[in-house]
């Protein structure tokens, strides 16, 4: 019995300490935490009498963050919020043993904070990172639990920062810069496009080591906006890599992120975040109904709007780039009758064809008519994931899909004038055979339900 009643005392304390809360200030609300994108800022070296000063810090990066693009076309998918830990002492270690001192030095120091932050991480006097992740972990968890992506503001004059799970920036020079880099990498998985060292070079959105401008992954950003295939370096491992851009946020602060980075951060909202923040009606039980029936999506909107709206029933096209239609009793068949509203992404920051991952995002409504009149009406939201790759092929593409809810998906592949070439009833995950299509471009079409959620491009090689 004493292993247990030991066992028992060490969660009770241990439940005792996860029950820690702090005070949270709201820097940005944009709608209902379930419909957005929660980005929650930790204080780190900021004593109690320095908090207000953390929450003008963390103001002043919220605002540059949200001025610069992609986050300043998609800000209405966020809240920011800043939880006020406070350290026992401010700043942030420093033992003086990494590389790249600046002149004059930073003093050495050893001070007592919340998540004991240091400066000279892995041999270098800049990167400055958190040390106590378990203690970032349940300050979240007890604190916001619902983050989505966290950042740590250290109370130091000095330049430093470092990305990571927790990305985390001194409060000194260049700091809002600092910030909005390490974002790119821990929210979008952006690698630098400064060379990196061999441990952390690998294939991402916006590094490879393909070279083929048929093949590359942004070669549809190729010629546009400074995009190429730029060599990271003449000799060594580095000479092996290449980046699309020479002049990114990825690469140097001050500047804008390339066109390919602003493509991989969408995506990542896209992943998270649906642009339907709510509709009416919900499912329901109708007595005597009034004509005409409203059916209404409320949106979350890009800055231009560039959500497109496609309104089906029983799979035809009823209306676009709207977000409210009415029925008359006239447009119903008696039975069950379908209308579904599709919202996709048709920005110009998005080259579609070219994407790995598609997202398409559905409402549908089944109307129930009889002979009295409409008696019901049900309603259900689907997202949708569709990867598509390799891409171009010169045999198989291998396509895979998730949804919110299960459903069956048709993949119909057509030559660029419309001719229907094949169609498959496609499960989670497939490879179809285009060994038999002569070289050239042609689309694949995604329909649910024989509504069609998407299009893109595929290249037979």
């Amino acid at each position: 019995m004493k292993p247990l009643l030991i066992i028992l005392l060490f969660l009770l304390n241990f439940h005792f300490i996860e029950a820690q809360t702090f005070d949270i200030e709201t820097i940005k609300f944009s709608g209902n935490d379930e419909k957005r994108i929660n980005l929650v800022i930790l204080s780190e070296g900021y004593q109690t009498h320095e908090l207000d000063q953390f929450v003008i810090d963390a103001t002043s990066f919220t605002n540059d963050l949200f001025s610069q693009s992609p986050f300043l076309e998609y800000t209405n998918y966020f809240n920011v919020y800043a939880i006020k830990v406070p350290s026992t002492e401010s700043g942030a270690d420093h033992p003086g043993n990494g590389s790249g001192e600046p002149s004059p030095p930073v003093p050495v120091s050893d001070v007592d904070t919340y998540f004991n932050a240091t400066y000279d991480g892995f041999g270098f006097h800049r990167l400055l990172y958190a040390q106590d992740y378990a203690a970032i972990n349940t300050v979240l968890a007890n604190n916001f639990p619902t983050y989505d992506q966290a950042l740590l503001l250290a109370n130091s004059p000095y330049y430093g920062g470092s990305g990571g799970e927790f990305p985390i920036s001194s409060t000194g020079t260049s700091a809002n810069e600092i910030s909005i880099h390490e974002i790119g990498h821990s929210f979008a998985d952006l690698k630098d496009e400064y060379y990196p060292g061999d441990v952390l070079a690998a294939e991402a959105i916006n590094m490879t080591q393909e070279t083929d401008p048929a093949l590359v992954k942004w070669k549809n950003w190729l010629g546009t906006d400074g995009i190429g295939i730029y060599q990271y370096c003449g000799s060594g491992s580095c000479a092996s890599w290449y980046r699309p851009h020479q002049n990114c946020k990825m690469q140097f602060l001050g500047v804008p992120f390339c066109a390919v980075c602003k493509e991989g951060i969408i995506e990542k909202i896209h992943s998270l975040v649906s642009p339907i923040d709510s509709f009416t009606p919900i499912s329901t039980l109708i007595d005597n109904p009034a004509f005409p029936l409203e059916f209404q999506l409320n949106l979350i909107p890009p800055t231009p709007n560039t959500l497109e709206r496609t309104w089906t029933l029983n799979s035809m096209a009823l209306a676009s780039n709207v977000d409210q239609v009415n029925l008359l009793d006239t447009d119903l068949n008696t039975g069950t009758n379908t209308l579904v509203a599709r919202v996709n992404d048709d920005s110009d920051l998005l080259r579609i064809d070219n994407h790995e991952t598609l997202h398409a995002y559905t409402v549908s409504w089944t109307i129930n008519k009889n002979t009295l009149g409409v008696n019901g009406i049900s309603s259900e939201t689907n997202d949708f994931n569709i990867s598509i790759y390799p891409n171009p092929s010169h045999s198989t593409i291998t396509v895979k899909y998730e949804s919110t809810h299960p459903t069956s998906l048709k993949a119909e592949m057509t030559s660029l004038d419309g001719k229907k070439l094949k169609s498959v009833t496609l499960s989670q995950e497939n490879n179809i055979d285009i060994s038999g299509f002569s070289q050239g471009v042609y689309l694949i079409h995604f329909y649910n339900n024989a509504v069609l959620l998407a299009t893109k491009k595929i290249v037979k090689n």
